[in-house]
């Protein structure tokens, strides 16, 4: 038997009570967990042995679910406005991080109610957003019936229709690979609304399946995945299914402009998942250094092996550094969504995908057994990670998205600064973000990325710094190379300047380096606008102080631009000391059982025990 978690009366709190972090979303993220219980613990709800035994039999967490709608995380799915705890996607990021530590395949299945109902909270009437929020909080599950079976990404050819009748319509057709597609009461469906399709010609609708008699559809069989093996990934099929006009989410023939803007939000968090699943993979890794003896010496112990551990946190915290600055970008800056949330999920979970399999040679066969190490974990992660990927726009449409825009992005790279208003709040973590006006979202950017645009001033402003106190010169040098390589990589987009018919396999490289090099300018602008506050605090102040994460994070970003050291190896030294710190910050982070991030947040385990 496994505990259950107290009952929580009414809705959860839309305020986070003291705990003695400095940040709101980190002290949310800590009480989540501590209330979860601890994982290692077998009769714990949410312990690793028991979503290891759920993929073992491809069975769906029901009860652990259950449990997290009893803690209230169903409520920070919901605007605030509509009756939920979510007034800050920053709160959500951390609590979908936290979960997705536990176990992928659960938080994918549980958060996939958000993406589903995310159209609504963007483009329906105040009265359908109420009264989805409050099924929603009383634990009705939502899924998003987008892709369909011979489409795939191309969802302007999707073939399921909604013909008028009436003042409603009839559903015909079919959705596949949906998650939550059977367990879901309602589903939000993109149909075709004109015979001729378009941008125009789709609509969006939101369905309950318990208003719809019983002949009028049918669920598809479950399609057995290689990872998040116990989610619902199955499929819906629609038989002249009668609707009311209720359904309609905005207007008729606004669907696909709908969805669009619905998945910039959607895509800025999807790299929550992989910062969740990068931080049980690096734990694992260490925990299997320190305890593995080889050659005579403890694994943890070779200088190969800790440079791959220190590399690997530096990964996780320019992951973290950008996805923070994206998902503060849906407050701060929606209109500039198109291109920040497509750069950070191409490069997040591709990022993450690398950390895990480098990782994993430290482990060797016990990477890839079942049961062998800590229940198998590891290799569960690796498998559930890959869908991340995949879904909201896999890596090749998210690099699509920014391909599209070369033109506006070369163009308006160091325009005038005066339509930014929100490029301080981006990356002051003691700012409070204003609440999010769906209304700001654009299909394209019009004043392309104001976050590389920030770029040569932080180059600026670090080089200033590094002048007066010498122990920032290594990530001034670093910083320079990268504002270089970014001027460089806007001179060729000019020259590009592709059509949407004929992007050639060059501008997909353009691409991944214009991800690299926008990560670089939310790390330096995050440490430029964070690093006093955050040396404060006792327990992360040395991952900030004279740049060391920084510095780390614009290696990782140089080397993957192909840049070269220095030929007399001043770089090359100043890295191995930088890693060698980095290396000494991971152990710590794990010795005081926190999560590896750039900011303090304990973990429900505490200090290594499992």
């Amino acid at each position: 038997m496994v505990t259950a978690l107290p009952p929580r009366t009414a809705a959860a709190p839309t305020t986070v009570p003291v705990t003695g972090l400095r940040h709101r979303s980190w002290a949310l993220a800590a009480r989540f967990d501590r209330e979860l219980g601890d994982p290692c613990d077998e009769a714990t709800v949410f312990s690793y042995e028991h979503a290891i035994r759920l993929d073992r039999t491809e069975t769906f967490p029901d009860e652990i679910c259950a449990a997290l709608n009893t803690w209230g995380l169903a409520h920070y799915y919901v605007p605030a406005a509509y009756g939920g705890a979510l007034d800050d996607f920053q709160d959500l990021q951390m609590l979908i991080r936290t979960a997705a530590r536990r176990d992928l395949t659960t938080t994918i299945a549980h958060g996939k109610t958000f993406l589903g109902s995310l159209p609504v909270w963007v483009g329906a009437d105040a009265a359908t957003a109420a009264r989805l929020g409050g099924l929603v909080r009383a634990g009705a599950r939502v899924s998003l019936g987008l892709t369909e079976r011979t489409h795939g990404s191309d969802i302007m050819a999707g073939e399921l229709t909604a013909e008028p009748q009436g003042r409603g319509y009839r559903l015909n057709g079919e959705k596949w690979l949906i998650n939550n597609a059977t367990r879901g009461r309602l589903i939000t469906l993109l149909a075709r609304t004109s015979p001729a399709g378009g941008p125009r010609g789709f609509s969006a609708l939101l369905v309950d399946k318990d208003d719809l008699p019983a002949q009028a559809w049918q669920c598809l069989p479950k399609v057995h995945t290689h990872g998040v093996r116990g989610a619902d990934i199955s499929g819906i099929t629609l038989h002249d299914a009668l609707v009311g006009p209720q359904t309609l989410i905005g207007t008729e023939g606004s669907g696909a402009e709908l969805m669009m803007k619905s998945l910039q939000v959607s895509r800025a968090l999807c790299p929550s998942l992989s910062l969740g699943a990068a931080d049980q993979a690096l734990r694992l890794a260490v925990r299997f250094s320190r305890g593995r003896e080889l050659y005579g010496r403890h694994l943890a112990d070779l200088p190969l092996t800790r440079r791959t551990l220190a590399e690997g946190f530096a990964d996780l915290l320019l992951c973290e550094a950008v996805s923070t600055v994206a998902v503060r970008s849906i407050h701060a800056l929606p209109s500039e969504l198109s291109v920040t949330a497509a750069a950070v999920k191409y490069l997040v979970p591709s990022l993450v995908d690398g950390v895990i399999d480098r990782l994993g040679s430290l482990l060797g066969a016990r990477s890839v057994l079942g049961q062998q190490y800590a229940h198998g974990m590891y290799q569960k992660i690796a498998r559930d990670h890959r869908i991340v990927g995949i879904f909201d726009g896999n890596s090749l449409v998210n690099q699509y998205a920014l391909v599209s825009q070369f033109r506006s992005l070369a163009r308006a790279y160091l325009g005038p600064d005066d339509h930014r208003p929100g490029l301080a709040m981006l990356f002051d973590l003691e700012r409070t973000l204003p609440r999010f006006a769906a209304e700001g979202l654009a299909l394209v950017s019009r004043y392309g990325s104001s976050i590389l645009g920030t770029l040569p001033g932080s180059v600026a402003r670090l080089s200033a710094m590094a002048d007066r106190a010498p122990a920032l010169a290594g990530a001034a040098r670093r910083a320079q190379q990268l504002g270089d390589a970014a001027s460089e990589l806007h001179r060729r987009m000019r020259r590009v300047a592709p059509t949407v018919a004929d992007a050639s396999a060059e501008c997909f490289t353009e691409a991944r380096r214009y991800a690299l090099c926008l990560a670089g300018a939310a790390c330096l602008g995050l440490w430029l606008h964070s690093n006093e506050a955050a040396e404060a605090e006792c327990s992360s102040g040395e991952l900030w102080r004279d740049g060391l994460w920084l510095h780390a994070s614009l290696r990782r970003i140089l080397a993957r631009l192909g840049m070269q050291d220095g030929q007399d190896g001043q770089d090359a030294a100043a890295d191995d000391g930088v890693f060698d710190e980095l290396y000494e910050r991971l152990v710590a982070h794990y010795q005081q059982g926190f999560l590896f991030s750039l900011l303090p947040c304990p973990i429900a385990e505490g200090p290594p025990s499992c």
